[in-house]
């Protein structure tokens, strides 16, 4: 079988990548030439334990090479971008061009599968697109949609071992879905329509995205009550019942992020606790900034001098190099922007250099700083022992007890 992805992103080059090494012939396809040069040498433009080793696997014995256009095939999957407007809109226009773009390929027994997060009712408008653009394929090809479910850092094991959700256009559709993902996926494959499927994922992040935002919000609470949130979650967890999450500094990433707008947008009177979880978390954050700001002032009052401040994290989580919708890249532009010239040092340890702040070494920021404002919980920070001269903003549970 020749399958072709559109989109060598996080998502798409390890699903490419696994598929490749279970014997499937994989095009990959992404309009940025630097990442098909870096995959077609075996080289990863991501952060993903294990994966590398993976793809020169499957790049040395000719069962994955990456392309800037699609090539003919069995089956096309979409697994580009789905961002949101400014206006909190979704913005389904990076899957209609991948569709528009494999228009050309499709041809009778063809499967094509959306993977990309989209709001509910995409898959019909891509399969209206075909069959308008291609009439002569109506009732001759397999349409269906399918969201990723993984874990970034784990994500070679949850994409052979996590269940999927697999919604066709038809009994059939559905079917030659699942035939295809049963050749790597060990994980139960189970059987919806195209909308069930689409609400599904959207439900998943949108689910994720209210607890968080439950313990955020108990954050700013205790921040205002003198109360250790930390300690409080971990003694309230042992109700045998309740299982709280841990707070952050907002809440980051293409998914958890962003998902929940696909909902409110298209309901927005029937999703009052989905918009104010979003509320909650995208307040968390700037919550977080005016924080740092104020110890900074305080800290110039008190020293008559300006502090040195160290932003420890960029990513919107721990230990990749993601930083799509991270909270912790809003609060350090947010804190730079009303620094008032006092030094800021950027850490992330995840990311070799960056085209908007220059970055400092964790160790050597940690030593030099005044003020310490742990965003994202990196395990190298974990290392670092506290100290009683700096005053730290522990924003992500690095010092929780």
């Amino acid at each position: 079988m020749k399958a072709c992805f559109m989109g060598l992103g996080y998502i798409g080059l390890p699903t490419a990548i696994i598929a490749a090494k279970h014997g499937v012939q994989v095009t990959g396809v992404d309009i940025n030439p630097k990442v098909v040069e870096l995959t077609n040498q075996g080289k990863l433009h991501i952060i993903e334990p294990g994966m590398e080793e993976m793809l020169q696997e499957v790049v040395k014995n000719g069962t994955l090479h990456a392309s800037t256009k699609p090539e003919t095939s069995d089956a096309y999957f979409m697994v580009v971008p789905t961002p949101f407007k400014g206006n909190h809109e979704p913005d389904i226009s990076y899957v209609e061009a991948a569709t528009r773009a494999v228009l050309p390929f499709l041809k009778e027994g063809d499967l094509y599968v959306i993977e990309s997060t989209s709001p509910v009712g995409t898959t019909d408008k891509m399969r209206d697109l075909i069959f308008a653009e291609r009439p002569e394929l109506e009732g001759k090809i397999y349409i269906a949609y399918c969201p990723e479910r993984v874990l970034p850092g784990n994500v070679i094991y949850e994409l052979v071992h996590n269940d999927r959700v697999i919604g066709g256009m038809n009994e059939e559709s559905t079917t030659k879905a699942i035939e295809f993902y049963s050749q790597f996926v060990q994980g139960t494959l189970h059987r919806t329509n195209c909308k069930t499927a689409e609400m599904c994922k959207l439900t998943e992040n949108s689910s994720r995205d209210v607890q968080i935002a439950f313990a955020n919000e108990l954050s700013l609470i205790c921040d205002k009550a003198g109360i250790n949130v930390w300690e409080l979650i971990r003694l309230a967890n042992k109700h045998p019942r309740v299982n709280i999450l841990q707070p952050g500094c907002g809440v980051g990433g293409h998914c958890i992020a962003i998902d929940p707008y696909f909902i409110t947008a298209d309901f927005p009177v029937e999703s009052r606790i989905i918009s104010t979880a979003r509320e909650i978390n995208n307040y968390k954050s700037f919550y977080c900034a005016e924080k740092v700001k104020n110890a900074m002032f305080e800290f110039e009052l008190k020293n008559h001098c300006k502090p040195v401040v160290a932003m420890m994290g960029l990513a919107f989580k721990p230990d990749i190099d993601d930083l799509r919708e991270s909270p912790a890249k809003y609060i350090t532009t947010k804190v730079m922007q009303g620094c008032n010239n006092a030094n800021i040092l950027v850490v992330e340890p995840n990311v070799k250099e960056h085209n908007v702040f220059k970055l400092t070494d964790y160790k050597e920021a940690y030593d030099k700083a005044d003020i310490v404002v742990f965003l994202t919980a990196h395990t190298p920070f974990k290392e670092l022992p506290w100290k009683d001269d700096k005053v730290i903003l522990d924003f992500c549970g690095i010092f929780k007890q």
